[in-house]
């Protein structure tokens, strides 16, 4: 229980930042505009339809679950919990290509709508931007409640809200440029904890499959570890969470752990674009 509430702590914590990273770079730019006014009174704009959009994706999300049962809610629950692993891969992946020009794309998606007076434009380009933050959000929110199989709603709530403070407390430090928290730290600490995150919900995923036997187990138990860490402790329960441990796993879930570490490697490993962007420390400060 612990464990992924930390999860979705962490969660709404490090997607919060990112999206008031988006925020600051095109609010920072709008600043210097001649049409400042204009143009923050669109990019608020902008930013109350994105969170909108996310709102109706994750009703769209809850709808549907509520509607499926049996097996064909079974199957949608598994299928959420295995895309939100992939997304989380994706999104570190995306960010690794994509960080040090994440200001410049922004900018320069913004100059040429306002070149042409083209303020809605300008608008869907914010949308977008933060309804992609936002439905990411929703989505792997919803595979760590899968996790948590039931119950504990308000406990839920409660660490999202935590987790939205502590981003603009997070926020306001990284602006504020202290040698402590650096945007490249921030960065390189949440990639690797959302790397292990993915890794968690894959194991769930697989773990899942298993016990509905869509999945051979092949050797099931592969090994008893619980005499060393038992994960049905609150320990036990909090490594899992993070990490994907299973103190009973079947070679199926070993071999697709080693699989997943294999792939995130490779991809990596795979060179970034070059260019002449900024990092992301001088795009969010602007």
């Amino acid at each position: 229980m612990m464990g992924i509430m930390g999860d979705v702590l962490f969660v709404v914590w490090r997607e919060s930042v990112e999206a008031l990273l988006v925020i600051g770079i095109l609010y920072a730019w709008l600043r210097r505009q001649p049409e400042a006014g204009q143009g923050l009174r669109y990019l608020w704009l902008g930013v109350g339809l994105g969170l909108g959009a996310a709102v109706l994706l994750g009703t769209m999300v809850l709808k549907a679950a509520s509607l499926l049962d049996g097996d064909s809610g079974e199957i949608f629950q598994i299928a959420m919990v295995l895309f939100a692993s992939a997304l989380i891969v994706q999104m570190v992946c995306w960010m690794r290509r994509h960080g040090r020009t994440l200001k410049a794309e922004l900018e320069q998606g913004m100059q040429r709508n306002l070149a042409s007076h083209n303020w809605w434009g300008m608008v869907a380009v914010i949308v977008i931007a933060i309804a992609r933050e936002g439905s990411e959000t929703v989505i792997f929110l919803y595979g760590l409640g899968v996790q948590q199989q039931g119950g504990g709603l308000l406990s839920f709530v409660f660490s999202a809200l935590v987790g939205l403070g502590l981003a603009f407390a997070t926020f306001a430090l990284l602006q504020a440029g202290t040698r402590a928290l650096s945007w490249r730290t921030f960065f390189r600490f949440s990639e690797a904890m959302l790397l292990l995150l993915a890794a968690a919900l894959l194991t769930t995923g697989v773990e899942k499959l298993v016990s509905l036997g869509w999945l051979p187990g092949l050797v099931d138990p592969l090994w008893d570890s619980s005499w060393l860490l038992d994960d049905s402790t609150t320990t036990g329960g909090l490594v899992a969470a993070l990490t994907g441990y299973r103190a009973h796993p079947a070679l199926t879930m070993l071999i697709a752990y080693v699989a997943y570490w294999g792939v995130v490697s490779w991809l990596l490993r795979a060179p970034a674009p070059s260019g002449k962007g900024t990092s992301q420390v001088a795009a969010a400060r602007g």
